[in-house]
Formats: C-alpha cells, structure tokens, sequence
C-alpha cells in the first residue's frame, strides 16, 4: 500500500507527539506539502525518512509547523483595551498578584508586551506570567530576548525606550521584564494544563485547528481559569460554543469564565 498523507501523521505523531489530525487537514496538508517541495523531496515518505535522520530538518518541521507569526503590540487597539478596561478588571476581581498565561507564545513578543504594559500599573515583582509553546526554538529565542527592529516597529515608544536597550539594529529586553517570564515547552493539544489562572493570552493559534479540536482547547481554558477569569483571543477569531463551555462576553476578543 502506498505511503500517504495519513502514514505520515501517524509517523509524525510518533516522531514529535503533534497530532496533525487535530489541525484543519486542508490547510495543513498543503502548508507541508509546500514545505517538503522547498526542501527537495520526492513525497511525505522520503520527508519523514529525512526527519528520522536529520535533527535540524525535523526541528526545521516542527517550527513551520506551529506557524510562528508574531510581533510586539500586535493589534493596537486590542492592547490599549486591555490596559484601559481589562487590567482594572483584574485588579478589582484578583487584586495586585495576577497570575497570566501567554499560551502558544512563539517568539515572546506577546508575553513580554503583556509585562510591559502591566509594569506601567503593578510593580514588577508581582507580575508572574507563564509563556508557553511546543517549538522549543522559538522559546529559546524567546528567552535571549534580542529582537529586530521590524519586530519592535509597533511598540509604543515610551515603552521601547523604557524597557529595551539598543545595540546596532538589534533591542534588547531588559533583565527586570525578562524575570516576570516563564518559559515552558507544552502542547496545546496533548499535555495537560496549568491551574488557578486568572487570565489567559492564546491569539491567533486555534484557527488551524479542527473544529472538535477548537472546542477541547477552550473548555479545557475555561477549567484552568478561576471564576471570573479572562480568556484573550486574537482578532480572528471567535469562540462559537462559548455559552456552552461556559465564558461570556467582556468585550471584543475577551471572554469571562461566567
């Protein structure tokens, strides 16, 4: 029987435990295919043979993969609804210890954004957010925290000055934001999730997933959140069950664990 689509997310399964069943398979399908093509292969058997093989090619795979598309500030309007109305939210509901996870993190821009702007209302040390991906490149970048300039373009600039330092065309993120992060590796898809958040960050990343796939991920949010917890979606998106699992709307993009 011939080697297809199918032998291969089983294969990539075993290899790196991401299910491709759980993303939109047209889409996924394509995005791979368009990959294996890039990198001189014949089909999806010669492809994961060369993975099994090649370190490099495999973590080249898993960071296409994850679709790692990211910047600071992205979305304006989003960020300035957050501090204006979602901060004193949380502070009223949670008081000035807010726990947050920036789910899906990829290269750190959105979780460092998230201390940056809470820095401007809550000392630094009382800020604890976990960041979390399944590409454990991304993370590492993430954790040397050295950005482009394109990278940084959106950021207000009273906060680039404050909390980055230049050096050529690179911007360094200070050392006080940088231990308000906790990197970790997870998979939205597989491992099992922290507790007792009191807002959750995951923008722009469910949209590959399959519908049923979509549905899982939010209610198990929903269990991670403390009553009247705030689940942060990209712009993009919606959640459609969203009275069944349980959340209401706070305001565009925001969600409430009723």
């Amino acid at each position: 029987m011939a080697y297809d689509y199918e032998n291969f997310k089983q294969d990539v399964y075993k290899l790196t435990d991401i299910n491709l069943s759980l993303y939109k398979e047209r889409q996924m399908k394509r995005r791979i295919e368009s990959l294996i093509a890039r990198k001189g292969h014949k089909d999806f058997e010669s492809f994961y043979n060369a993975m099994k093989k090649d370190n490099e090619l495999l973590r080249t795979f898993i960071s296409y993969l994850t679709i790692n598309v990211s910047e600071f500030y992205r979305n304006p309007a989003q960020w300035e609804l957050f501090e204006k109305q979602m901060i004193p939210y949380l502070e009223k509901n949670f008081g000035r210890r807010i726990n947050i996870w920036s789910a899906a993190c990829s290269t750190g821009d959105e979780p460092y954004t998230i201390a940056m702007i809470l820095a401007k209302h809550f000392p630094l040390n009382q800020i604890k957010i976990t960041a979390t991906d399944i590409d454990e490149d991304v993370l590492a970048f993430a954790k040397e925290g050295v950005y482009s300039a394109k990278s940084v373009a959106g950021l207000p600039k009273d906060l680039l000055s404050k909390h980055f330092k230049q050096d050529g065309n690179s911007y360094i993120i200070n050392d006080d934001i940088k231990k308000c992060i906790d990197f970790k590796k997870h998979n939205l898809l597989k491992d099992r999730y922290p507790v007792n958040m009191h807002m959750i960050v995951c923008r722009n990343v469910v949209i590959y997933f399959t519908d049923e796939a979509k549905d899982e991920v939010y209610t198990k949010f929903h269990n991670t959140l403390v009553k009247n917890g705030i689940l942060f979606i990209g712009n993009t998106e919606q959640i459609v069950h969203a009275k069944e699992i349980g959340f209401g709307s706070l305001d565009s993009f925001f969600y409430v664990k009723n």
